[in-house]
């Protein structure tokens, strides 16, 4: 039995904490300061963590590795299990050319290039979040805006804006699955909180996009069809989150907020040639103008479709009882961990949702996907291990962070960090979102962010008498605002439309708005840990 102790480091929780946080701090120095390859910095900073684990902490080796295997196996299932098949049916639509019957489609709904904005960048963009993550919505939505006729400097920095409200309930729920997992609090629990948080980003975002599009005037003229998105879409996530399944909560959101987006009579009016001329310095694809038959367009949104019709059937209460009899739960072998006071950790335990994880139900959906599309199954299975093979370094990327968190997390690092930073007292809840928007800004994921600071957060709330799951909530929505300044995500955007090496032009256009809505969110969770906005709280 390895017990966790808080002070092993000269009997002194200073000086165990400093030592506590060099793996975290090699990951991000390697990241943000030597630009070293993510997978190269995760492998770096994980053998770190072994080491302080092994020579600092006195875990034995031999439960020390169990526990980065443990942490490496959750990252591949069920997180890139989510991942792999949801870009493998995104894969297949673009083999049957559907994608680009999906993109002339979103082309037609509006002439107005602010509501173009709207819909492609933020609805689209959240649906396919949703599903997949990971930089896919900047990449695709950045071209789709550059083949409308967006400047590529202007598209890219909309598709990065956007890509803010819907993260925190990305690929499939996946990073308040992730929070839940490594801080041991209950999954329903979590997403409650970040769902009464993330939907008051999705007010503001909107209106902001239509500003970025087209300046004052864009504000002036489409504050309407922009308000009602956003509230659609906030509506959306918070009930979704909160009563109906977090995995579920930002595809009701893209799909309600362009349900409402598209009623709204001022959205579909033909923009003014001067707005088109202002906004507009790229060149419109030509392909845009080709008419498709209806029976086509009804398949290429068909792959979304057969998703939520699979995750939703899902959550019928029978159906979700007979999935969740799948769960396979192990004692972990070489894993027996206490914490301070004596209580076994959940590491120690290692559940298996074999068939109720969402990478499966999207794997149902995307065999469904070639049926309907007409892919023959050699094509999709090549389709499905090139998607593997795309992947490849984010896999060992996402493995090895989730190692990392894990060996800090049942060494005891994380707690003696927690209760180390603790000492902020109150002034914890306003830092809470800063350290989750610090830990995406540099990896590159709410997921990853939220496994390497999900712990320490939950310590420090318990110490500093603040609610766990309202800090560790703020981990993850604070990080939200942090994936449009990443280095991942700007490179993403760049090579995307073209701009490769101009990744500071787009760093220094987007950081001010995410400086900006970072200060909203710290007010946010300020308030909800006092009485003013404690009420919003479940």
């Amino acid at each position: 039995m390895y017990v966790q102790e808080l002070e092993p480091v000269a009997d002194s929780l200073g000086l165990s904490a400093l030592v506590a946080g060099l793996p975290l701090v090699i990951v991000l120095v390697l990241l943000g300061g030597v630009r070293m390859k993510a997978h190269l910095a995760g492998l770096t900073g994980l053998l770190a963590a072994v080491l302080v684990a092994w020579l600092a902490y006195g875990m034995p080796l031999d439960q020390t590795a169990s526990s980065a295997v443990q942490g490496a196996v959750f990252g591949l299932f069920p997180i890139l299990w989510i991942v792999v098949n949801a870009l493998w049916v995104y894969r297949m639509t673009v083999r049957t050319r559907h994608f680009d019957i999906l993109r002339r489609s979103f082309g037609q709904l509006s002439d107005d290039p602010r509501i173009q904005a709207l819909v492609v960048a933020f609805c689209f963009g959240a649906l396919l979040e949703a599903l997949a993550g990971f930089g896919a919505p900047v990449a695709i939505c950045s071209v789709m805006l550059v083949a409308l006729g967006f400047d590529p400097v202007r598209a890219a920095v909309v598709s990065l804006v956007a890509n803010t409200a819907p993260v925190a309930f990305g690929a499939m729920g996946t990073p308040v699955v992730t929070l839940a997992q490594v801080t041991g609090l209950p999954l329903d629990d979590v997403a409650s909180v970040v769902g009464r948080q993330t939907p008051l980003l999705a007010l503001v975002v909107p209106l902001l996009l239509v500003a970025l599009v087209d300046g004052r005037r864009g504000l002036r003229e489409t504050w309407i069809p922009a308000l009602a998105c956003g509230v659609a879409f906030a509506v959306a996530q918070f009930v979704a989150s909160n009563h109906v399944s977090p995995q579920l909560a930002d595809i009701a959101a893209a799909l309600l907020g362009a349900g409402a987006l598209v009623a709204v009579p001022h959205a579909r009016r033909p923009a003014a040639q001067p707005v088109r001329a202002s906004v507009l310095t790229g060149v419109r694809s030509e392909e845009l103008d080709e008419e498709d038959p209806g029976r086509e367009v009804l398949r290429a949104y068909a792959p979304y479709a057969l998703i939520v019709a699979v995750f939703s059937v899902a959550q019928i209460p029978a159906v979700k009882d007979w999935l969740a009899r799948a769960t396979q739960t192990y004692d972990w072998p070489f894993l027996d961990v206490v914490d301070p006071g004596g209580r076994p950790v959940g590491g120690n335990v290692f559940s298996w949702p074999i068939v109720s994880t969402g990478g499966t139900l999207v794997l149902f959906a995307g065999l469904a996907t070639a049926v309907v599309l007409g892919v023959q199954a050699r094509v999709a299975v090549r389709e499905w291990v090139a998607t593997v093979h795309e992947l490849r370094f984010a896999m060992l990327t996402v493995a090895s962070v989730l190692a990392l968190a894990y060996v800090m997390n049942l060494s005891g690092q994380a707690a003696t960090i927690g209760h180390f930073v603790a000492a902020a007292g109150a002034g914890l809840a306003f830092l809470s979102p800063v350290l989750g928007w610090f830990g995406v800004a540099v990896s590159g994921s709410d997921t990853s962010a939220n496994a390497l600071f999900g712990a320490l957060q939950v310590t420090a709330a318990r110490e500093s008498g603040l609610s766990p799951e309202l800090l560790a909530a703020a981990n993850s929505s604070g990080g939200v605002l942090g994936k449009m300044i990443s280095p991942q995500n700007l490179t993403i955007a760049c090579a995307a439309v073209g701009l490769a090496g101009r990744e500071g032009d787009l760093l220094r256009k987007v950081l001010p708005w995410s400086l900006g809505l970072l200060l909203v969110m710290c007010l946010i969770v300020v308030g909800q840990s006092t009485p003013v906005l404690g009420w919003m709280l479940p």
